[in-house]
């Protein structure tokens, strides 16, 4: 008889099918269900974190899925006990594919699994040996329709990039506007997950949304409930109606430190101390297994994401930062920057919501950045959003990977004005910049102002009437999909000591205000940035010409025309950027087009900012 599996069930509600392979034994697991994480959980070679036969890079692990006409191919990892979110595990016997399927009916899946001297990371494994146990198994299993709702990610299916500067949704063909933290970087520097070393101080426990957490949570909690506050804080975020968060996956030489999914050859106090004295040096080769990495601090990261799937959560995956993005292989992508990327698509690239970033501040030479790309998008099954962050003056970067030149689907903005004055132009820039080079990069903003204020506290600034007006609406009026705000170094729960996503309570309404207009009342998607259609010049103007236009005034009683041409009669109706609610009617109902169009005035606040949607008349 052979060895049943031991693995635990995550959810109560987790199906689990046993499926009897030619000698072995396999688990399929999960809510079978269109655009949900079914894991494949096989019993392989007994190995360890540390074995001599390295698990991450000598043995390699594949699986194709198929159904009709449709194919993935979804690399695997190992797992230790298949349980070690829990257990802690650094060794046993189970590797795992996850796969998120997006059809019904039955699939079949067919299993590589070699071995041989950095397999895992070789460009042909055609030749390469079998490691037995596994290799050549398949298996079926029969996939239903998914029964979630709004917000979860599964009820909409993955995020894609179409080819637009809009990403949409493959189940619900809605397109996407996200509003969200980009801050703390160091989100995952929780003192709850195995191996978090405190460098700086820097190490969190979320403490300010330990009552935040909902009944959900409890099912991805492990080790008696840890995880919660950090899941409180992502719950909170999703009460506010922000949809995206982002976080450093490594950052050994940045300014936290504290992140990092390989493991370390020196105790933890002696890292800790070696990178609180000694800042200018990096304690990457010496101190880390660069290619072994920690599966039970992996597996606790799933189970924050995971629950953050639920919430409908936008995972900003950050892979470097500018301290760390020459530190592998040196420089020159290599076997651990293979292996690392590996790790992250095998373990979290079934998520549905998500993009790659290559860097933060990136400043790699354009080549290795190419090779980067390449890569990632060559091993993602799922061809997930790819960007990459450089410093704001770093454009030069950019021009040498739009279009063709590289794999890249849109950028990820950082700015740096204080008032944020510099966010519409640039926003403008790569727009246009990229739909003539053939590629039209999908943009976020997603560090506006400068380092050291940036998005402040409300008891700093209660109004964010600039963080409003140049930065969420300047991104989303010049055809960017979103905005993420930095928290500046020089206030209270800054981009790294944030614990307390409440110290900015009073801005995330005036996000979800955004963000509803343009999903509830504007098809964006069919519109393109047209400033020169308005004739105040500080204003901003988005049009489908002819047939929509939504122009953004940042004070009303100076508007003014609008150039709308043709003969239609346009209904004029105003929305409010400060306090949201339905759209109103002005001082004039509607008008008729013209070259010089006079929209009147708004319902009330003349002189503040206002949005104004001019729709046909039926």
């Amino acid at each position: 008889m052979t060895k049943i599996l031991r693995l635990s069930c995550l959810l109560a509600s987790v199906f689990t099918v046993q499926i009897a392979l030619v000698g072995q034994n396999v688990e399929v697991r999960g809510e079978l269900k269109k655009w949900h994480k079914v894991e494949l959980a096989f019993q392989g070679p007994e190995s360890s974190e540390l074995a001599a036969v390295n698990p991450f890079i000598d043995y390699r692990l594949d699986v194709t899925f198929r159904n009709a006409d449709v194919e993935y191919t979804v690399p695997g990892f190992f797992a230790a006990d298949g349980d070690a979110a829990e257990s802690s595990a650094d060794k046993g016997d189970i590797w795992i594919v996850r796969f998120a399927p997006d059809r019904v009916g039955a699939w079949t899946y067919e299993v590589s699994f070699k071995k041989g001297d950095n397999v895992a990371v070789r460009t042909n494994v055609a030749h390469a040996a079998s490691a037995g146990f596994i290799d050549g198994s398949t298996g079926t299993f029969s996939i239903t329709d998914s029964d979630k709702t709004y917000p979860d990610n599964r009820a909409q299916g993955r995020l894609q990039y179409t080819g637009g500067p809009y990403l949409r949704f493959a189940e619900s063909k809605k397109y996407f506007i996200k509003v969200g933290v980009d801050a703390p970087e160091n989100l995952l520097a929780y003192a709850d997950i195995d191996a978090t070393t405190n460098v700086f101080g820097y190490r969190k426990n979320w403490q300010p949304h330990a009552n935040d957490a909902d009944k959900l949570a409890d099912k991805f909690t492990w080790q008696d409930g840890k995880g919660e506050n950090l899941m409180g804080a992502i719950n909170y975020l999703a009460s506010e109606e922000l949809n995206v968060f982002s976080f450093l996956t490594f950052n050994v030489d940045g300014d936290d430190r504290n992140i990092f999914p390989q493991l370390l050859k020196v105790p933890t106090d002696e890292y800790e101390s070696y990178a609180n004295e000694k800042k200018n040096r990096s304690a990457w080769a010496s101190m880390f297994h660069t290619t072994r990495f920690d599966v039970s601090k992996l597996e606790q990261w799933e189970r924050v994401l995971d629950y953050a799937e639920r919430t409908g959560m936008f995972l900003h995956f950050k892979t470097h930062e500018t301290e760390t993005d020459h530190l592998m292989d040196h420089g020159v992508f290599g076997v651990e920057g293979k292996a690392y990327y590996r790790e992250l698509i095998a373990r979290f690239g079934h998520h549905l919501s998500l993009n790659w970033n290559l860097g933060e501040e990136n400043n790699q030479p354009s080549e290795e950045v190419k090779k980067v790309a390449a890569y990632v998008h060559d091993l993602d099954p799922y061809k997930h959003h790819l960007v990459m962050h450089t410093f704001p003056n770093r454009d030069d970067l950019y021009d040498a990977l739009v279009g063709d030149q590289s794999d890249l689907t849109g950028a990820s903005l950082q700015l740096r004005d204080q008032d944020f004055y510099d966010v519409h132009e640039r926003v403008l820039k790569w727009r246009w910049k990229s739909e003539a080079a053939g590629k039209v990069w999908a943009l976020s903003v997603d560090e506006p102002g400068n380092a050291q204020f940036a998005l402040l506290p409300d008891d700093e600034d209660a109004d964010h009437k600039l963080a409003r007006i140049n930065a969420l609406w300047g991104t989303l009026m010049a055809g960017g999909y979103g905005v993420e705000w930095y928290f500046g170094y020089a206030s209270p729960n800054s981009d790294l000591t944030c614990e307390d996503f409440r110290s900015r309570d009073l801005f995330w309404d005036q996000n979800r205000h955004a963000r509803t207009f343009f999903e509830s009342y504007v098809p964006f998607w069919t519109m393109a940035p047209h400033d020169d259609l308005v004739s105040d010049i500080t204003s901003y103007c988005l049009a489908d010409p002819g047939e929509t236009y939504v122009a953004y005034f940042r004070d009303a009683s100076n508007k003014g025309t609008i150039d709308l041409g043709g003969d239609k009669t346009f209904l004029i109706r105003w929305y409010d950027p400060r306090q949201g609610g339905d759209l109103q009617v002005g001082s004039i109902p509607s008008v008729s087009a013209s070259r010089r169009a006079d929209i009147g005035l708004p319902p009330t606040d003349v002189k503040a900012d206002w949005a104004v949607l001019l729709t046909i008349e039926d």
